[in-house]
């Protein structure tokens, strides 16, 4: 299987590829624990051996069970395709319908080895972020995509290609669930057996729905959140100087050092993972490595006084960091840091997620399969090191921000001293969600994470894309709009016309910026011109992270600052998938799961291309449309004042949208004196 051909014609299994050994030169995914019974392995191992005729049950049954002993998953290894995983151009792929060759692009992306995590796996990032179960799904998928046609859709359900159903060319061409479980058994422990039996899938947000596009998706919201953080608590946009301490290398948070160097701040990301850091060391993300916590704060206090750009990665353990910046607060008065997070994988901080400061990453990987009780309370215990120090540090002036990852969640869980108050339906911390505090009120204003990929693999039409996207912005801008959208447009314009210069590719040629619904509209539109007129060469997909206004419902980060008691409902998300599908959508996706982890969020996504024909232009308008005003208008209902001015004025330009807004109550007293009554 090492043609594209090849991968696109079915499971090989007459004869099947020979069986190799795990190739260990490659990170693989930590050894998961799903405490199976042995009626419950039974069951995994014929779940597997649906994929395969009788003849090969024989043959594969011992490897696959061997699998199942050593990886608490079966993988499927030996039906790894030899091929060179990446984007192949577009008009590459073996393919009768063009919509399905764009899938078969951005699949391959969301595997390609510079992208994901763990690529032999099939995990994109975040430890467990799956783009299959394993690779027979991924064989079968690529074989369907080639042989449909405009009026067939691909059902997929957590992973597995139901199969290819007769639809209608407006229709979409794929529509995704992963982990649809019954609500009062979404739990860690349900999920790792569902997962082991090869019937769920955690797809979390862009890696189940094939639309990640490497850090530079993360790079982005980042770079807004740090420098809307210097706005708010700092009182300007001026970092030079300032230092900006959080964790994680390794799949989306390799995002963060690069974010820093563009805000012009010092980044200091603690990574216990050597391999993962040296990754995007010689990527280029990260520029300097310490080694030592004494290394590490002496280049903090060179960066600090020369008021440099620069990112340290230091490899250790966060806690260390933490509890050596109080040490030199405490001893010399020097407070070395300003703003502080996490981006740690705390969603799953107990296979991988986190590991604890008193165990090396070595022993970590071991102990949480052979003694996860053990481990279990290690990491809790760090999680409470952790905060604690981060505790004495905002005391003493530093701004701390939880940055959606279920860090607060995880700590407070652990009985870390992270709670300001509890009670009713929700749990409020001593730390605001960077949604709350931060990019709430950007949420509720319409902007939003929205993606494009060129699927020409061109790096010219990457930089006609750019071009276009900055003239329409500042065309925007130049006709009117308010101070707070303008605000946001002149952050875009600057980020996508130094996008470039920063050398943000991974894998795909991608790019992504943040607009409203008429950004996204206008671009969309101005793309697919470029295509029809030849000034772009290939199709372009567009997309957008879950992570945004519309597209995801999770009471912990997207709709953290919902305060109508809606905040654990899940209408939205449900609402964004099914009205993108009828709307135009090329392929949607709905997830249970997503940054705060499995059964604490419901996600909804979806892909479209854009090929330059009249019809994708006109889906491209009115899909968008629906996918930003769904969201602002339930933020309008929940109280927002920004979201109310934002869907009042869409109501203005479009006569067809008319949207519920609220009464306010003037009096609030009045609800005083009515309960006591």
């Amino acid at each position: 299987m090492g043609s594209l051909k090849e991968i696109c014609d079915g499971l090989p299994v007459n004869p099947p590829p020979r069986v190799r050994p795990r190739d260990e030169t490659v990170p693989h995914a930590p050894v998961r624990t799903p405490n199976l019974t042995q009626d419950e392995q039974r069951l995994a191992l014929q779940n597997a051996l649906r994929y395969f005729p009788p003849e090969l049950h024989a043959t594969l049954a011992p490897e696959f069970a061997q699998e199942l002993r050593d990886y608490g998953h079966i993988y499927m290894y030996r039906f790894r395709p030899d091929i060179e995983m990446r984007a192949y151009p577009i008009d590459e792929y073996p393919a009768r319908s063009r919509q399905a060759a764009a899938i078969m692009h951005m699949i391959m992306n969301n595997l390609d080895p510079r992208v994901a995590q763990f690529p032999h796996e099939l995990v994109t990032y975040g430890g467990n972020r799956q783009v299959f179960s394993n690779w027979a799904q991924f064989l079968l998928v690529m074989h369907y995509l080639s042989i449909m046609r405009d009026d067939q859709t691909l059902v997929m359900c957590s992973g597995h290609p139901q199969g290819l159903f007769p639809s209608h060319t407006s229709a979409p061409r794929v529509v995704i669930t992963n982990g649809m479980v019954i609500p009062n058994y979404s739990s860690r422990e349900m999920y790792e057996k569902l997962f082991a039996l090869g019937v769920t899938m955690y797809g979390q947000m862009t890696a189940g729905s094939y639309c990640y596009i490497g850090p530079q998706g993360i790079v982005h919201g980042t770079t807004l959140t740090v420098l809307n953080a210097g706005r708010r608590h700092i009182g300007s946009s001026d970092l030079r100087g300032r230092v900006f301490v959080t964790s994680g290398l390794g799949g989306m948070s390799g995002a963060q050092p690069k974010a820093a160097v563009i805000c012009g701040c010092v980044g200091v990301i603690a990574e216990v993972s050597e391999e993962a850091l040296r990754k995007r060391y010689d990527q280029g993300w990260l520029m300097e490595i310490a080694d030592s916590l004494e290394d590490c704060i002496r280049k903090i206090r060179h960066a600090r006084q020369d008021q440099l750009a620069v990112s340290i990665g230091y490899h250790g353990n966060i806690v260390d960091l933490w509890e050596r910046l109080v040490y030199e607060y405490d001893s010399t008065g020097d407070l070395l840091v300003d703003i502080g997070s996490d981006q740690t994988s705390c969603h799953n901080p107990f296979l991988g997620g986190y590991y604890p400061v008193q165990l090396s990453y070595e022993d970590s990987r071991m102990m949480m399969h052979s003694d996860p009780v053990r481990f279990k309370n290690l990491v809790q215990e760090s999680l409470r090191r952790q905060v604690a120090a981060i505790n004495r540090l905002s005391e003493a002036g530093m701004y701390f921000f939880d940055y959606g990852n279920a860090f607060l969640l995880e700590a407070s869980r652990a009985g870390a001293d992270v709670i300001k108050d509890s009670g009713g339906l929700s749990v409020r911390f001593r730390y605001p969600s960077y949604v709350q505090d931060i990019m709430g009120d950007i949420f509720s204003l319409g902007f939003g994470p929205f993606r494009w990929v060129c699927t020409s693999c061109e790096p010219s039409d990457l930089e006609t894309t750019d071009n276009i996207a900055a003239a329409v912005m500042e065309d925007i801008v130049d006709q009117g709009v308010p101070e707070a959208v303008a605000m946001q447009y002149r952050d875009n314009i600057r980020w996508i016309k130094e996008a470039a210069q920063h050398k943000l590719v991974v894998g795909s040629q991608a790019r992504i910026l943040y607009a409203d619904q008429n950004g996204r509209s206008t671009i969309a539109v101005a793309f697919n011109k470029a295509i029809k007129d030849g000034a772009i060469q290939g199709p372009v997909v567009i997309s957008r992270d879950h992570h945004d206004v519309s597209g995801t419902d999770s009471p912990f980060r997207e709709t953290a600052n919902i305060y109508d008691g809606s905040s654990f409902c899940a209408d939205m998300a449900v609402q964004n998938v099914i009205g993108d599908s009828f709307r135009g959508a090329t392929w949607v996706a709905l997830h249970n799961g997503g940054g705060v982890g499995w059964g604490e969020v419901m996600n909804g996504g979806f892909g479209l291309v854009l090929d330059g024909s009249e019809d994708a232009g006109e889906r491209a308008k009115l899909m968008l449309g629906w996918d930003v005003s769904n969201g602002v208008a339930r933020r309008s209902w929940s109280g927002n004042a920004y979201a109310e001015e934002t869907i009042c004025r869409a109501m203005d330009q479009n006569e067809r949208l008319k949207v519920t807004v609220p009464y306010h109550v003037q009096d609030e007293s009045i609800l005083d004196r009515a309960l006591r009554e």
